[in-house]
């Protein structure tokens, strides 16, 4: 967790073994030692066992604020998802893609209607913007001379692994640019339960890392000679486990294009 929070590109300082309560110590902490101007929170309720507010004394010290939580994004949502996965129930050919859906907002127990109409079936919709994308995004490009170093993958459930090889990747160059597979490309090689997390969640998971440039959304699953040359991509990295896909003709345009295929031991 360390690790994931001190990638992510907004992040300052990680303050490791924190306190869930903001005690008057914690507190005083916070704002003496790490010169803190203000704790903040989502507005959903945090209390204490007792029932109390967390943060009720940096509130009372004036010096507390609340923000929205981000429209469409469901912790409870994805972890219904990742239980469907668990059961490794078999899907049968006339089982429809909108019933698996609705599944994947459910968790173990939970009645579903397939009808669609049943109470409490609920399908997550992560509707990404323009101005979302725009947020997340470092709005700039790679220089003239830069060395740009292209990596692609799925990146669901975006973890620490996920994290160290983009982090060796960019070490590898100026400008790290990841390509993102469509959901269509992921059910295709790993199963009819994956991904977990949209295309444009999982984009967005990329692009909140610090080590990202730019990310392509939708990335193909063969790199072709146009995609080279458009990105002017010098390098091509992967894992040691790479999907299965078959890297071949990009070694062989490798050679005949000036750019480097490496392996990266994540």
């Amino acid at each position: 967790r360390m690790k994931m929070v001190r990638a992510v590109k907004w992040v300052d300082d990680v303050i490791p073994d924190a306190p869930y309560a903001i005690t008057e110590d914690f507190m005083n902490k916070l704002f003496n030692e790490y010169n803190i101007d203000y704790i903040i929170h989502g507005d959903d309720p945090c209390l204490l066992p007792d029932g109390t507010d967390a943060y009720a004394l940096a509130k009372k010290a004036g010096r507390y604020k609340q923000i929205k939580r981000t429209e469409g994004v469901s912790t409870t949502d994805i972890v219904g998802r990742m239980l469907l996965c668990v059961r490794e129930r078999p899907v049968s050919d006339n089982q429809s893609h909108s019933s698996l859906q609705r599944q994947f907002s459910h968790g173990h127990g939970q009645n579903i209607d397939d009808s669609g109409f049943g109470n409490g079936t609920k399908i997550s919709h992560f509707l990404p913007t323009s101005r979302r994308i725009v947020q997340f995004s470092n709005g700039r490009g790679p220089g003239p001379d830069s060395r740009v170093v292209y990596i692609d993958g799925a990146f669901d459930l975006f973890h620490a692994g996920h994290v160290e090889i983009l982090r060796l990747a960019r070490g590898l160059g100026d400008f790290l640019l990841v390509g993102i597979h469509t959901d269509q490309t992921i059910s295709s090689t790993r199963g009819p339960h994956r991904p977990i997390m949209n295309l444009h969640e999982r984009s967005l998971s990329v692009l909140a890392c610090r080590y990202v440039d730019e990310v392509i959304i939708g990335a193909p699953w063969h790199i072709s000679k146009d995609m080279i040359t458009t990105f002017n991509i010098s390098l091509v990295v992967h894992g040691t486990i790479a999907e299965n896909m078959d890297y071949t003709e990009v070694i062989k345009l490798s050679f005949s294009w000036n750019m480097q295929m490496l392996n990266l031991d994540n």
